[in-house]
């Protein structure tokens, strides 16, 4: 749907409200800023709803800046504990991440939006190959946070020229809890594996948020539904969630193969499996995926080199190499040193002794983290 479009939801072009004319709208109205015509809230809500859709979002909802007060208590009891691990930044700024008002005080609404990223094929399958690496769906191709940012900026751009006012986008890179958000505008709620779940979408889907200086009429907030399932808790390699909707960092695969620096303890690279980068098995298994849409946009699609790449080739990646092979992708943020650290606990943990030679290769590596993962490796071999 676009602002110029005859079936738009705004009216005909260039007709103003036959009962305030030309003349300002009343406090809460909008004056659409080309045509003319006088929005109530609710009808500029549901005009960038539809535009959001249109430029490919799966849903978008609207929320309050101030809809979560119990997020920044939470937060702390987090970081308290320990359970963010090395994950400095999140402990960094909370007065912002735990508190959207704080983030910008000029924010009246939050529109919350879904991209939708389904696999077209079970990621647990490449589990069972163990001379492959397994990578997380969302990184098997381009980076999301540039195309959702992209796509939001678009919408945020629509509704500027729509409505006025001003917008501040966000995808995941600056302290916006995006999941409590999206919980109290209604996209769905955080499941037991503390990921958002949609009975319209399942669970693969990135969050971006839109913050604007507009007053836009408030969705009611998701009811959890998970009930007394426990797929993604019992499916957990390394036993991260200490209760439902809690998770601990510090035993989260994802964690330990994106953020954490340095040796992974021995007990856990153990179970690592052949996971190098993510984790996707708590996902994978929530049976509210039946009704997962499929991904629209093709930079979602598993690059080929991604889907099961050879351990054996990947241990052999000096920085140039991984930078030409991660270009554009999330891994690449993490550098060869962390990624090769990973391809050789995956090796370690294969039991295939044909891979022991790439291994040996890399006991000497420069990197101490990468050559306390060879010589485990060898060992294990």
């Amino acid at each position: 749907m676009r602002a110029s479009g005859a079936s738009s939801p705004l009216g005909p072009p260039g007709v103003s409200h036959p009962r305030w004319g030309v003349a300002p709208p009343p406090v809460g109205y909008f004056q659409h800023k080309d045509r003319g015509v006088v929005l109530t809230p609710e009808a500029l809500k549901q005009a960038v709803l539809a535009q959001a859709v249109a430029e490919g979002f799966a849903a978008a909802r609207v929320t309050r800046p101030d809809a979560i007060p119990q997020a920044a208590e939470r937060l702390a009891a987090y970081v308290q504990d320990g359970r963010h691990g090395q994950m400095a930044w999140m402990a960094d700024r909370m007065e912002w991440r735990g508190d959207p008002t704080a983030l910008w005080g000029q924010a009246r609404s939050v529109i919350m939006l879904a991209e939708v990223y389904t696999p077209a094929q079970d990621p647990l399958e490449i589990l069972g190959h163990a001379d492959k690496g397994a990578i997380s769906v969302y990184a098997q191709n381009r980076d999301y946070h540039d195309v959702v940012k992209k796509r939001l900026k678009r919408v945020g751009r629509w509704l500027i020229e729509t409505a006025g006012g001003e917008i501040k986008v966000f995808v995941d890179t600056a302290p916006v809890m995006e999941k409590p958000l999206a919980q109290a505008a209604g996209l769905g709620w955080q499941g037991k594996h503390s990921n958002l779940l949609s009975r319209e979408l399942g669970n693969w889907f990135f969050l971006g948020a839109i913050f604007t200086t507009l007053e836009l009429p408030a969705d009611a907030p998701a009811t959890e539904s998970c009930g007394s399932c426990r797929a993604c808790l019992d499916v957990c390699p390394t036993d991260a969630f200490p209760a439902p909707f809690q998770v601990d960092a510090r035993r989260c695969i994802s964690y330990l193969t994106i953020e954490h620096k340095g040796p992974v303890a021995l007990d856990l690279r153990a179970r690592m499996g052949n996971r190098i980068y993510g984790c996707d098995d708590c996902l994978a298994v929530c049976p509210w995926n039946k009704f997962a849409k499929a991904a629209q946009d093709v930079k979602y699609a598993a690059r080929p080199d991604l889907l099961a790449p050879d351990l054996a080739e990947l241990a052999q990646l000096d920085d140039a190499g991984f930078r030409a092979r991660f270009s554009g992708s999330p891994i690449k943020r993490i550098g060869r040193d962390r990624f090769v650290r990973n391809v050789l606990y995956a090796i370690g943990n294969s039991g295939l002794p044909g891979l022991r030679g790439a291994a040996q290769a890399l006991v000497e590596d420069g990197d101490p983290a990468v050559a306390d993962a060879a010589r485990w490796a060898v060992s294990r071999l």
